[in-house]
């Protein structure tokens, strides 16, 4: 899984993706963030190809997370065409996660 580590990144992988992407705000002190990471991780194995996935770090991305409405992690937000779609905040089922993002 690709972790966002610049807004030139974040550009290139997310607003300019040809397929769907669902980003995984988080930071590295949140315990749910972590109860949450395997799920995305087995997520974007099963939709490799179809939905990208990818991880931004709130604490070293602040304004991207801000821009955004980031109020909590974890956030998963669905970006379709460069533009937010849909999210899901805190700690889900994957099917949940598949249900309230539509993917």
């Amino acid at each position: 899984m690709t972790i966002i580590t610049s807004e030139n990144m974040f550009k290139t992988e997310v607003l300019g993706s040809d397929i769907p992407v669902v980003v995984d705000f988080f930071a590295t002190w949140c315990g749910p963030c972590k109860m949450l990471a395997p799920v995305v991780e087995q997520l974007g194995a099963e939709y490799e190809g179809k939905v990208k996935f990818v991880k931004l770090d709130i604490d070293q991305l602040a304004p991207i997370a801000l821009s955004y409405g980031v109020m909590s992690v974890p956030t998963l937000m669905l970006f379709k065409a460069g533009t937010p779609a849909a999210q899901c905040v805190g700690v889900r089922p994957k099917e949940n996660i598949v249900a309230e993002l539509g993917i």
